[in-house]
């Protein structure tokens, strides 16, 4: 709707300005304060913030004299037709405008140097400043009601965009502790799917054998994996990672969240590539890090075992940039 009023404002002074050329010499003038006005109230609608940028309201206040004294300045004397002065009118729709954009002393401060320019221009062409304050000062009744409808308005819709702004937020930190629930019940699920059956082994009071203590040392460094690396949290990293500690190998998982952006395939190369270093090591230690963001590798796996030390990194596209000794 904003638009369709923009639109039609701009053709308005598009008519009058072209139906009302009779003894205009040159016209150039007439067509930079078409553009100028049209510039103005659309500068109304795309320039944001409540209320306007100063310097915004500067340029759409000055708009409305700069019409003004370009269409003036090739007017004939005495006018043709009373609308070829139609930029002093077409000025104040925009400047009321202006008042509801919170900028009334901007638009009143175009309004008097537009008075200003009429009567320097009917002095100069010995009309009368009488002729110039006429022509210029019915501009004032709408302008005044305009800035009076903006005080009274104002206020309210400051209420109503605050309630809009609280309501929007509160709706966030809802859907926020909504989806914290859901994922706290996710990991309680899993949790008990994990830990169960070895929280009620434990609580029978026999003695663990091996293979069941072995069991829950691979259950502690796999929750302890989650905390600490939720990007390497894949099916496939974990049951390599598991394997890998059931041979003895010591297996290091961290994230620091460069890969928290990234895109799948990315994230799919590392996850494939630290899977098959964890299948590759035999003995000795394997520690995989995703790095911090901004760096120029992504993440990097440190092998060491009794053959030698190797690391391996990965690039932005998720290609390895190693490996180096």
């Amino acid at each position: 709707m904003a638009w369709l009023i923009v639109g039609a404002y701009i053709t308005g002074i598009t008519v009058a300005a072209a139906g009302t050329v009779a003894g205009v010499r040159p016209w150039w003038p007439v067509a930079v304060a078409v553009l100028v006005n049209a510039a103005a109230v659309t500068g109304l609608l795309v320039v944001s913030g409540d209320p306007l940028p100063w310097w915004a309201a500067l340029a759409i206040g000055a708009a409305g004299p700069v019409a003004a004294a370009l269409v003036l300045s090739v007017l004939p004397v005495p006018v043709v037709n009373p609308l070829q002065t139609w930029p002093v009118g077409s000025a104040v729709g925009v400047y009321t405008f202006l008042c509801v954009r919170g900028r009334p002393w901007w638009a009143w401060g175009g309004q008097v140097c537009i008075m200003a320019v009429c009567v320097g221009w009917a002095t100069t062409t010995g009309q009368g400043t009488a002729y110039g304050l006429v022509i210029s000062v019915i501009s004032i009744g709408p302008l005044l009601m305009g800035t009076v409808f903006a005080y009274t308005i104002r206020p309210y819709a400051t209420t109503i965009f605050r309630l809009r702004r609280e309501a929007t937020r509160q709706i966030a930190d809802e859907a926020a502790a909504a989806a914290a629930l859901s994922e706290r019940d996710r990991q309680l699920h899993r949790l008990d799917e994990l830990a169960r059956p070895l929280l009620e082994r434990i609580a029978t009071g026999r003695p663990l054998d091996r293979d069941e203590m072995l069991q829950c040392r691979l259950l502690e460094a796999h929750l302890r994996d989650a905390l600490r690396a939720p990007g390497l949290a894949d099916p496939l990293i974990t049951s390599a990672a598991q394997a890998a500690r059931a041979r003895g190998v010591e297996v290091v998982l961290l994230d620091d969240h460069g890969l928290d952006t990234a895109a799948d395939d990315v994230r799919r190369r590392v996850v494939l590539a630290v899977a098959d270093e964890l299948h590759r090591a035999q003995s000795g230690s394997v520690t995989a890090r995703i790095l911090p963001p901004g760096r120029a590798q992504t993440a990097s796996v440190l092998v060491s075992a009794d053959a030698g030390t190797h690391r391996v990194e990965f690039g932005p596209d998720g290609h390895r940039v190693g490996p180096s000794a």
